[in-house]
C-alpha cells in the first residue's frame, strides 16, 4: 500500500510541475502545444484519439487540445 500511495504522490507532484513550466512558459509569452510523432519505423497514424480524461488534463496545463 505504501508503494502505491508514493506512486500517487510522485504523479501528482510531477502533475503540478508540469502546469508550474507551462505556466511560466505562457508567463514568458510564448505559446505551448504538444506534438506527436510516430516511433522510428512506426505505421503512420492519421489521426491520434483523446479521451476526455486526455482533454480534461492537458486544459488543466492550459493546452487546448481542440485547436488543430
Amino acid at each position: 500500500m505504501g508503494k502505491l500511495v508514493r506512486a500517487v504522490e510522485v504523479s501528482l507532484e510531477a502533475t503540478q510541475a508540469a502546469r508550474d513550466a507551462v505556466a511560466e512558459i505562457l508567463k514568458r509569452g510564448a505559446e505551448t502545444g504538444i506534438f506527436f510523432s510516430r516511433p522510428r519505423g512506426g505505421a503512420p497514424v492519421s489521426e491520434l484519439e483523446l479521451t476526455e480524461r486526455d482533454r480534461d488534463f492537458l486544459r488543466s496545463l492550459g493546452i487546448r487540445p481542440d485547436r488543430g
